[in-house]
């Protein structure tokens, strides 16, 4: 306890949510490697698919966390109210009519994945508003900068899923979808300690000025349409490979998926610390570029370091973190772990954008993006073959993005040489 004590006084609040973010991942690592190595390549596939499907769904949960984080800086006093008191009533509404929609399609979704049950996505829905009131917590906490408390919520979240789904597949003897679906939704409610929001009454006499209005909803909308395409495309791959090929090569496959993660799982790190520093460096007048630059080559140098770890030593790595069940597919790791880099770089450039209300190479980014899910349609022979559209249509991604900053940086510097 006082080395705990003792850490927290000599870390920073960012060093201590970098800290515990690592922790985290660290620990998300660690289930879906037990998973892995408990179930088998088959039975991880349908494991699996339901962590896909959480992640799918976050766009949603993502918006609201984004869009409380962006206005928790830029809104005051009882316009905050106002914000907080509208977007609450939002995410009730949604996460009702999310949950609602998935309990209907439970068949089609388990005739369309050859699940073994519908019951795993019945009960993972009920947990969806939840999760929505959850990332809105989040997101106030996040835009407050207070990461301690922000770093616990994630870290509740986290253990209670890990020790609580572990420990339930050698208790239920319950198919291993439904197990997982348990696990998820108890995490859930560890996941909102502590909480910002005190009360879930909804004040209708505190309502936003039409001009501010405007603002929250072009943000909110085009934060969930990037937030959609993005997730789609980091998990796209894992659903259609489920989709086209059999249980075994996609059970592989998602181990694979989830080693190659490791750079695009840093970089949603830094994109909590990225977006509430740049909104708050442009209200007080301050550069935002070195911000994007300094983040940027932390996940540039982080992603040199795990694809060449992936080239030089495969079969090591896929060895020591799944065994020689999944030893076949070693060969493609640094492909994946590529792919996921540039994915993971692009990201970084399209949420500065969208903190300083840039709105074009965010659009672009999501456009481009969807190329992979085309690609992979047309073109999925071989899981090599799978890999190789990813790493095409990221490649264009980033160049894309690059390009737009490098020109924006360029006219900026020239009006100010106008302008002196």
């Amino acid at each position: 306890m006082d080395a705990l004590k003792t850490l927290h006084k000599r870390l920073s609040p960012e060093q201590l949510f970098m800290v515990s973010v690592i922790v985290v991942n660290g620990g998300n690592y660690l289930y879906n490697l037990l998973l892995g190595r408990i179930l088998g390549p088959e039975a991880f596939a349908e494991a699996a698919l339901l962590i896909t499907l959480l992640l799918v769904l976050s766009f949603i949960g993502m918006t609201f966390q984004l869009t409380a984080a962006k206005f928790a800086v830029e809104f005051t006093g009882e316009k905050w109210h106002a914000f907080k008191n509208r977007t609450l009533f939002l995410t009730l509404v949604f996460g009702a009519v999310v949950g609602l929609l998935l309990i209907l399609f439970s068949a089609s979704l388990k005739s369309l994945f050859h699940t073994e049950s519908a019951w795993m996505f019945i009960i993972f829905a009920i947990g969806i508003p939840v999760y929505f009131f959850m990332s809105l917590n989040r997101g106030i906490y996040q835009g407050k900068q207070e990461y301690a408390s922000l770093s616990t919520t994630y870290q509740t979240e986290m253990w209670s899923r890990l020790l609580l789904t572990i420990a339930l597949l050698f208790i239920l003897p319950l198919p291993t979808g439904i197990v997982v679906a348990i696990g998820i939704l108890i995490s859930f409610f560890f996941g909102l300690f502590p909480s910002k929001i005190k009360s879930l009454k909804i004040n209708k006499s505190l309502v936003l000025e039409p001009e501010a209005r405007k603002h929250v909803i072009r943000f909110m909308w085009l934060t969930a349409g990037y937030e959609l395409t993005q997730i789609i495309i980091n998990n796209s791959d894992i659903l259609l490979v489920k989709h086209f090929f059999e249980a075994k090569p996609a059970g592989l496959y998602a181990s694979l998926a989830l080693i190659g993660r490791v750079v695009y799982f840093a970089a949603w790190m830094f994109v909590m610390l990225l977006l509430p520093t740049v909104v708050k460096n442009r209200k007080e007048g301050k550069p935002t570029a070195p911000v994007l630059i300094k983040y940027v080559t932390y996940i540039g140098g982080l992603a040199i370091l795990i694809v060449g770890v992936c080239f030089l030593i495969p079969e090591t790595v896929v060895n020591l973190m799944f065994g020689k069940a999944y030893i076949e597919v070693a060969h493609l790791l640094w492909k994946y772990a590529l792919a996921t880099s540039l994915f993971a770089l692009s990201n970084i450039f399209a949420y500065y954008f969208l903190s300083l209300d840039h709105y074009v190479p965010v659009i672009l980014s999501g456009i481009l993006g969807m190329s992979q899910i085309i690609l992979i349609l047309f073109f999925h022979d071989s899981l090599n073959t799978v890999i190789l559209m990813q790493i095409i249509a990221m490649a264009i991604l980033l160049v894309v993005q690059l390009m737009y900053f490098l020109n924006k940086e360029i006219f900026n510097s020239q009006i100010n040489i106008d302008n002196p």
